[in-house]
């Protein structure tokens, strides 16, 4: 059975939710390894991979540098430079934390690596969402991709014309700053040629419109979605519960 995009949305959307509210090793773990195994199984864990670990290694460093060495509730010093203690429970604070993120961040990402744009840009006008969000959204999806696909052209188009990029980080960085100014033009001229077409095409315009792609969807999925919201809304109810009783 073909997943709708919307309940591949919901399932990704519910798992991460899920997984923050669970706050525990063995249920993050559990779920990046699936994420993990599920992106293999599609043919997308080249392309998953490096974004994941752009996303969650400055985000997971930054974590263990403000949770690993000024954890207020921390006991169990490891190691200490100065007002700085490195702690047992900061670091395992830190250690949790990034378990939850990284979760969640697969999931989303094994998501925007497999669902199909087009369906979903579809998929949302038909379900009451504002014409306006759906090209957002979709936008978001295949920045990425654009980015990387345009910086290619600019890299040969420059090399065509004498450009040697050296080994070594220094070269690298020059390479890449006398190619981030067209890339960055490029982008806003990109920009304004689908602003316009989409002016050109009444996308502003209010009332019903018609679409000449169809997605088919089933009761099955509408009500598997219905679930799915059901079961995250719980488990932030339950994660808050315990706070508000206690306050």
């Amino acid at each position: 059975m073909r997943l709708h995009p919307l309940t591949s949305l919901a399932f990704a959307g519910s798992t991460a939710v899920i997984t923050t509210a669970a706050a525990s090793w063995p249920v993050s773990l559990a779920v990046g390894a699936g994420a993990l195994a599920l992106s293999a199984a599609g043919g997308t864990a080249r392309r998953l991979v490096p974004a994941a670990a752009a996303v969650l290694v400055p985000l997971g460093l930054s974590l263990l540098i403000v949770h690993g060495l000024s954890f207020p509730e921390g006991r169990t010093v490891l190691a200490q430079l100065g007002p700085a203690r490195v702690t047992a429970e900061g670091l395992a604070f830190a250690g949790e934390r990034a378990a939850q993120l990284s979760a969640a961040v697969l999931a989303l990402l094994v998501f925007s690596f497999s669902v199909n744009v087009p369906d979903l840009v579809a998929a949302l006008p038909s379900r009451g969402v504002h014409g306006r969000f759906g090209f957002v959204l979709a936008s978001t999806l295949t920045l990425l991709p654009a980015i990387t696909a345009q910086a290619g052209r600019i890299r040969q188009a420059q090399e065509s014309r004498g450009l040697v990029i050296r080994r070594g980080l220094l070269h690298k960085v020059a390479a890449f700053r006398l190619q981030a100014i067209p890339l960055v033009l490029s982008l806003v001229e990109d920009a304004g040629t689908r602003a316009a077409a989409l002016e050109a095409r009444g996308f502003s315009r209010p009332g019903p419109r018609t679409s000449y792609r169809e997605v088919p969807d089933s009761v099955i999925q509408r009500l598997l979605r219905m679930l799915l919201v059901g079961a995250a809304a719980v488990a932030v109810a339950w994660r808050l519960w315990p706070a508000g009783a206690g306050g």
